[in-house]
């Protein structure tokens, strides 16, 4: 038989609900802020359409046309000269050490290819890790050539050469980047609910009666997911080698010290998660608040160069944002540690905060 149903009774406790939700502040801010932000990241600050590529040029021709040509790439608005240098090796240098997307290469007899018209005048060489940046620097291909004799409506101005992922794979630029993102979901969450479940269960009465410090209690508790964060990075890699035919070009020891500041980074905002939640379900509600515009702005679904700059500067402040240049330039591009220092002491920072401020709101107490 199919139950009477009160009004009334319904009616109660569904205003029992809207009282707990009224004094849940964490979970009536996520309410309006999670529909707010992601407005916000996908109205403003997500584009596909991208522009402002960050480019090089190494004009060995030096003439009037050059010159010309490279202005008129830069009117584009697909690229923006952010380097020039006299080489070509220069040029790649520049690539493998992520500081620019996309280079124009002028050769010497850059005047009697343009005359001649017969082949490409100059090369674009374009960083081919990032499917969406290819697509928007084969754009210039086709860049109309001041004064090219014969016209051609169709004559490619450059010739498209494509590095690091020359076939032009999207799991060779996916894979990488999944190292990051489930580090940053896993370590957060991981840790965030460590110190919070222990208040639930009343472990802490345990940690009271202990001379242990606070900064050892942080650190201990941040150690075996340092070893979990190993283990997850390896199988990533494994099975994007084994599946994917991913290419590790870098060194792996290297890529493990880079690891381990990404992970250490990841971890200590857990730790301060953890001192703000006052329960697990909060400590995963603010771990899927803190995710979310990490994922959308580090560059690991949308090119970073075409975000605005504001969204930009506030992207530096996630440890994925570093972590995806640090990844992806020793997998992809063979870079050293040296050469993605930039993006490391930017996560030793990160670091140094959040565990200072972790370690002044814990208190070793059951409060």
């Amino acid at each position: 038989m199919i139950p009477r149903l009160s009004v009334a009774r319904i009616a109660a406790i569904a205003r029992k609900e809207l009282l707990h939700l009224r004094r849940d502040h964490l979970t009536g801010g996520m309410i309006g802020g999670i529909p707010i932000m992601m407005t916000l990241l996908f109205g403003y600050a997500i584009n596909q359409d991208v522009r402002h590529l960050r480019a090089g040029v190494a004009d060995l021709a030096d003439t009037h046309r050059s010159r010309a040509l490279t202005m008129d790439a830069q009117a584009t608005q697909v690229v923006d000269v952010v380097a020039r240098v006299r080489s070509a090796t220069e040029l790649r240098q520049l690539l493998v050490e992520g500081k620019i997307s996309v280079g124009l290469l002028i050769p010497r007899d850059f005047e009697r290819r343009a005359e001649r018209g017969a082949r490409p005048a100059a090369q674009l060489l374009v960083d081919g890790g990032d499917p969406i940046v290819l697509g928007a620097a084969r754009g210039l291909v086709e860049l109309p050539l001041a004064g090219r004799s014969p016209p051609s409506p169709r004559a490619e101005t450059f010739a498209l050469r494509t590095y690091f992922n020359p076939e032009r794979r999207s799991p060779i630029h996916i894979v990488p980047g999944l190292c990051g993102v489930i580090l940053t979901l896993t370590m957060v969450l991981f840790t965030s609910i460590a110190i919070v479940r222990e208040k639930e269960r009343g472990n802490l009465e345990l940690l009271i009666t202990t001379p242990i410090h606070t900064l050892e209690l942080m650190i201990g508790k941040i150690v075996p997911y340092v070893v979990i964060g190993y283990v997850q990075v390896t199988l990533i890699l494994t099975l994007g080698t084994l599946l994917f035919g991913l290419p590790i070009r870098g060194s792996l020891l290297e890529l493990a010290t880079g690891v381990g500041f990404f992970v250490a980074a990841s971890l200590t905002l857990g730790l301060l998660i953890s001192t703000l939640a006052t329960s697990q379900f909060q400590a995963f509600q603010m771990t899927f608040v803190s995710f979310l515009p990490q994922m959308l702005l580090s560059g690991f679904m949308f090119p970073f160069d075409g975000m605005p700059v504001a969204v930009q500067w506030l992207a530096e402040l996630f440890p994925l944002t570093h972590f995806l240049r640090i990844i992806r330039g020793i997998v992809l591009r063979g870079a050293d540690l040296g050469q993605v220092v930039p993006d490391i002491w930017p996560l030793l920072l990160f670091f140094a905060a959040t565990m200072s401020l972790a370690t002044l709101r814990f208190r070793k107490r059951l409060d």
